[in-house]
């Protein structure tokens, strides 16, 4: 009896420390299951960490581009207007070269009779005179 009273006792303590190593195990899920929350929620902090400071590069990137081509077309503007100021210029310049070329072709053509010239000088003289 004696070898059935300690086979029960080992039996009883057998399924003792079962029932620890099962409590333990729930307790050991339980941790895993917590730190696993844990490391999910940290996890996503930091997700969303990062997608603030990814859209904090993208917006400062994009005012920064932004303001440049801004620059870029102010400059292209001003430069279009100094080409523009500068063709006008030329082309006033052009104009009275062609006014001049023009009125020197008409005035040998309309003085190359000594007569008509002496006429025109005389009566110019006479404007001048009574003015």
């Amino acid at each position: 009896m004696n070898m059935l009273r300690r086979r029960e006792e080992k039996i009883t303590e057998a399924l003792n420390e079962a029932t620890l190593a099962k409590e333990q195990m729930k307790l050991l899920t339980a941790d895993n299951e917590r730190l696993l929350a844990q490391a999910k929620d940290e996890r996503d902090a930091i997700l969303v960490e990062a997608r603030k400071v990814s859209q904090k590069m993208y917006d400062d990137a994009k005012a920064k581009a932004d303001i440049e081509g801004q620059r870029i077309v102010t400059a292209a503007k001003e430069s279009i207007a100094i080409e523009k100021q500068k063709a006008m210029a030329d082309l006033k310049n052009l104009v009275a070269e062609l006014s001049l070329e023009i009125a020197e072709g008409v005035i040998r053509t309309e003085f190359a009779d000594k007569n008509r010239y002496n006429e025109y000088v005389n009566k110019r003289i006479n404007e001048v005179i009574l003015n």
